[in-house]
């Protein structure tokens, strides 16, 4: 597996990533299944590992862990924070207060002294960014973690972060974590080129689409079961209206993946990996054969005609549904905040 540059910081990593929400409570409660899969990932070649603390309450994070032992060196692993943690109010968030404990809790977790890179998981708009980036700063001189990254950031945030470190000499954000595939492109208008512009390392979420685009979602079908499902049923369901456009993008893109000779997983996994401003896209698999269905994906190179069609059949720039966007910001969701 080729290995690529993570932005500009001089580390390299696979294309493919080996993201773990699904070990654990929320999608594969084996401990022993999960480290088999770790393992195999690692022996494909994959060195870049995504979780975070609120991956079933910390579980994933111990499974990590375990799964690390006498390997760590070896791996760029990545967690994040902001989720809930508890019901106390200031066990989330992105203040000092909690990115200090957080970053303790999740290295207890996953076994390490140290994080490669650590995530903000959302934006906060009511807590002021340079407090975030000044308590990571202090983290990273403490040598807790090596890098500083973002997850599901709006272009204006990235633009921010990069400003406050460079006015208020803070340490610099070098990723950013969006959501991205075929279904959901919105972050081609302006995250992505953003992210190239100032040098970001980007690494997509979600590149099938949350699993429409594992050829389990089909017109006429009935509606497979899912831990995510249960979860979010909005995003999920089969018989909800701004889903039907999804179902109908599924059936075109399978027709087309048969007529390239390619599965659907590894067309919508290899269309992520084409964009230039894209670093690694994290797989999510919840079982070793999951795993196996995605890793021959990593080197695959889509011709012109097929990125034509993806285009014809969900347009540049377009998000089918509003619930695969990741992040509504508080002056979308607030009423309060659009009135006198």
């Amino acid at each position: 597996m080729s290995h690529r540059p993570f932005g500009r910081t001089g580390v390299r990593v696979s294309p493919l990533a080996l993201g773990t929400m699904m070990f654990g409570a929320w999608g594969n409660p084996s401990h022993e299944e999960s480290v088999r899969i770790v393992h195999r990932a690692l022996d494909a070649g994959i060195n870049l590992i995504d979780t975070a603390d609120v991956y079933s309450a910390g579980e994933s994070e111990v499974i990590v862990g375990k799964a690390l032992a006498g390997r760590r060196d070896d791996v760029v692993l990545a967690t994040k924070f902001h989720g809930a943690l508890g019901e106390d109010v200031n066990r989330r968030g992105n203040s000092r207060r909690w990115a200090v404990r957080a970053v303790e809790d999740s290295l207890r977790r996953l076994g390490t002294d140290w994080i490669d890179v650590y995530q903000v998981h959302r934006p906060e708009p009511d807590t002021d960014f340079d407090e975030t980036l000044g308590a990571l700063t202090d983290l990273v001189r403490a040598g807790k973690i090596r890098y500083i990254g973002t997850s599901t950031f709006l272009a204006s945030d990235i633009v921010e972060g990069q400003w406050i470190a460079d006015r208020r000499g803070r340490e610099r954000v070098v990723a950013e974590q969006p959501p991205y595939s075929i279904l959901a492109r919105a972050v081609e208008r302006e995250v992505l080129p953003v992210a190239q512009r100032h040098g970001l390392a980007v690494i997509p979420w979600s590149p099938l689409a949350g699993g429409w685009l594992t050829g389990r979602y089909r017109v006429g079908g009935e509606q497979p079961p899912s831990s995510r499902a249960e979860r979010f049923p909005g995003r999920y369901s089969i018989a909800e209206a701004e889903n039907a456009a999804k179902l109908e993008a599924v059936e075109a893109l399978a027709r087309l993946a048969e007529q390239a000779g390619l599965s659907l997983v590894h067309l919508a996994l290899a269309f992520v990996l084409e964009h230039p401003a894209v670093t690694s896209v994290i797989i999510g698999p919840r079982t070793p054969e999951q795993l196996e269905g995605q890793l021959g994906a990593a080197d695959l190179r889509l011709p012109s005609d097929v990125l034509d069609e993806i285009d014809r059949i969900v347009p540049p720039g377009v998000t089918l549904s509003a619930r695969d966007l990741g992040y509504h910001p508080p002056s979308i969701t607030d009423p309060a905040r659009r009135r006198r």
